[in-house]
């Protein structure tokens, strides 16, 4: 028999396979976090709580026309415990060194998935677990490529990644023993966050930047169904909703749940240092 947790999981791959180009984008509400967030990357819910990746930059790395030759930088790596108010209950450091940069997060229902990567393509990760109850972090494995984003999937036993802009994804036992990759075939946006809706199906989010008129550049925001396992992008969806701050909402940090209203998407596309600072912003989809 199905679990609750299983069911959940199919009516929420179900509802985001309902999403189109032509579906709306309601907002319902926001929660203004008032601490330094500095630059946010994923998020997941756990336990009742919000977990929060974010970088803070000290010296930004010099760009290089090959992503993999910026200079590493200097920064600390943060994944920030809110309560349902976006109350900062806790500030947990992770990374070492010229690892800093945390990517997106999902939960598996027993810890929370992050890796912390060099702020350069093609560089190297350290992949860890935060237990919600305890805060406690664990390093789990580690991997000679940026690892932008990260999660497990409990039924397969399996976790998956994605590289710099997920250009290459991947497929990982538990353990960190490397089971696939696969370039990803799709150009369309490149995934900054992801999560687990059902055995071997993701959401995956996130933004290209192109160039506009007058030298400024477009943010361009996307959803995509894609199944690791089968090596193959099932559906993709433009979104062209913005943050007050100019943002797209697909930028970073995005997480789907459903209610007995349907699906709600929550984002946090906007930098701390930036007008008006980092909302969480929840959204229901018609």
């Amino acid at each position: 028999m199905p679990t609750p947790a299983t069911e959940k999981r199919a009516l929420l791959a179900d509802a985001v396979s309902a999403i189109d180009r032509r579906s709306r984008f309601e907002l319902l509400g926001e929660v203004h976090l008032d601490f330094p967030t500095y630059h946010p990357q994923g998020m997941a819910f756990a336990k009742g709580l919000t977990f929060l990746s974010s970088v803070e930059i000290l010296e930004a790395p010099r760009p290089a026309a090959d992503p993999a030759l910026r200079t590493p930088g200097r920064g600390s790596g943060h994944v920030f415990v809110l309560d349902p108010d976006g109350g900062l209950l806790r500030d947990i450091p992770v990374g070492e060194d010229t690892a800093y940069h945390p990517g997106g997060i999902d939960f598996d229902g027993d810890h929370v998935w992050v890796s912390v990567a060099e702020y350069r393509a093609r560089s190297r990760s350290i992949v860890y677990t935060i237990d919600p109850d305890s805060f406690e972090v664990r390093e789990r494995f580690r991997v000679d490529d940026h690892i932008g984003w990260i999660l497990r999937d409990p039924g397969l036993d399996l976790v998956f990644g994605g590289s710099w802009g997920s250009r290459h994804l991947y497929t990982w036992d538990a353990e960190g023993r490397l089971l696939g990759q696969w370039e990803n075939p799709g150009h369309f946006v490149d995934y900054q966050d992801a999560q687990l809706l059902g055995p071997g199906l993701l959401l995956c989010s996130g933004i290209s930047l192109l160039p506009h008129t007058g030298g400024s550049s477009l943010e361009l925001g996307g959803l995509a169904l894609v199944e690791p396992l089968r090596q193959r992008i099932k559906r993709d969806v433009p979104v062209s909703v913005f943050s007050a701050a100019g943002h797209v909402i697909t930028r970073n940090p995005v997480t789907v749940t459903a209610d007995e209203s349907g699906l709600l998407f929550h984002a946090a596309p906007d930098d701390g240092d930036e007008s008006g600072g980092t909302r969480i912003l929840s959204y229901r989809i018609i």
